[in-house]
């Protein structure tokens, strides 16, 4: 279905819009295979979002643009495999609802839900914990539709050269209609989170990322203080926050109040060094719950977002860079510095293939300059082969990427034979993965 007039369609974060001549809703495979047929031989462009929480031009197009909301079942659960299969345009918060109802889980997840899987997974997307990959390893099958329209059924047996690329495709190999999850029976997380003195927890930052299955810091800009989360996966019964505390610590602290701060930042920059020594003090909190319920938390207050991942044992060094730079430069920060950790994976365009990584992500209230801010950051990642999200601001170009992926051209001879005409190329990936 296409609706008759395509208004401007902007992402979540409004940094990124276009005017693409036709929007669809495809509600199956069939029909996005129609479009992609009516697009290739008339020679137009096509691309597809589904949350819109990209925060690149990914999605742009000036030609047909696929809402995938329509695209949103759970297909197929194989309990005895644990192997569940999905629509890929179903939001990670409705599949964790889902899934949890028949005893499942996914191992990792983000700290947001809103994404669709597809966005998920074609961005590589991830959580922390130095054990567990991204989002993109749980694939083990996916189907797309191809350049020319043709639908390829791929997992480890089947296309498997494809599907090797295709699990993190930024995507520049076709549309995404289905996916096939490796999945985990449901567990639960004991949470453990508090503020704590930023210096003396990088001393021992080794030691808390290996002795966690989940561990992460955001360091507070212009404090000594970062606000700590330690996740241990437990078969413990429930024990989860109050619905007083939880409405309190993840709406009216994370969101009304911070983005009240962030307001006020923004109509007086010089004011936020005094507003972010107000972060650290909620105090902590220590919780046990359903895993899904643990890992992701509100958004509600838009911003933007630079992520890199570098090798861990870079990550105390690359950090104690960011925060000389934000006393030097004399920036007014208003967003704490993420740090997370994955394990290495294999696959072509992930930002963690080949490599224990470290991802360092700084933010901007929206509507804020965020150019020099984050410009200088890039040039700190970029002496330690620094890889940017694929979904997340930066300057990079294909020139300065390619070296840092060993698979790059694997890649891009998967993508040559899937869309040779560039049906799905856009100015976005011209950029980051040269013109077809």
């Amino acid at each position: 279905m296409a609706r008759d007039r395509a208004p401007r369609w902007r992402n979540w974060a409004g940094n990124q819009q276009c005017a693409p001549a036709a929007v669809h809703e495809p509600a199956t495979e069939d029909e996005v295979v129609r479009i992609v047929e009516r697009a290739a031989a008339d020679g137009r462009r096509v691309k597809a979002f589904g949350a819109g929480h990209s925060f690149t031009g990914a999605a742009l197009t000036d030609g047909d643009l696929l809402d995938l909301a329509r695209l949103s079942s759970v297909r197929h659960v194989d309990h005895g495999t644990a192997r569940v299969t999905v629509d890929a345009g179903i939001p990670l918060h409705r599949l964790n609802d889902e899934l949890a109802a028949v005893g499942l889980a996914m191992p990792n997840l983000g700290d947001i839900d809103r994404q669709s899987v597809a966005g998920a997974i074609s961005t590589a997307t991830h959580g922390t914990g130095i054990r567990f990959g991204g989002i993109a390893t749980q694939v083990v099958g996916l189907r797309i539709v191809t350049g020319d329209g043709s639908v390829l059924a791929c997992s480890p047996t089947e296309e498997s050269e494809v599907w090797h690329a295709a699990r993190v495709s930024v995507g520049a190999l076709g549309i995404l209609t289905s996916v096939t999850l490796q999945c985990v029976p449901a567990f639960r997380l004991h949470a453990v989170e508090q503020a704590e003195r930023v210096d003396a927890l990088l001393e021992r930052l080794d030691e808390e990322v290996d002795g966690n299955d989940h561990f992460e810091l955001f360091w507070v800009p212009h404090t000594g203080w970062a606000l700590t989360k330690r996740n241990r996966r437990t078969d413990e019964h429930p024990d989860p926050r109050p619905t007083w505390r939880a409405l309190r610590d993840d709406l009216l602290y994370s969101n009304v109040l911070f983005g009240l701060m962030c307001r006020l930042g923004r109509m007086r920059p010089a004011a936020i060094p005094r507003l972010m020594r107000a972060v650290p003090g909620s105090g902590p909190v220590e919780y046990t719950d359903h895993s899904h319920k643990v890992f992701a938390s509100p958004r509600h207050v838009r911003f933007y977002e630079m992520e890199y991942a570098i090798p861990r044992e870079h990550a105390v060094e690359a950090l104690q860079r960011v925060r000389d730079h934000v006393r030097r430069s004399g920036l007014y920060v208003s967003f704490p510095v993420e740090v997370r950790f994955v394990a290495p994976d294999d696959i072509p365009l992930s930002t963690a293939h080949g490599r224990e990584t470290c991802y360092i992500a700084v933010h901007v209230y929206r509507g804020m300059q965020f150019h020099q801010y984050f410009e200088a950051v890039e040039r700190i990642m970029d002496d330690y082969g620094g890889r940017p999200h694929w979904g997340k601001l930066h300057f990079q170009t294909a020139e300065t990427l390619a070296p840092r992926y060993p698979e790059w051209e694997r890649f891009q001879a998967v993508r040559r034979r899937l869309d040779p005409a560039g049906t799905f190329a856009n100015a976005y990936l011209d950029r980051v993965l040269d013109p077809l």
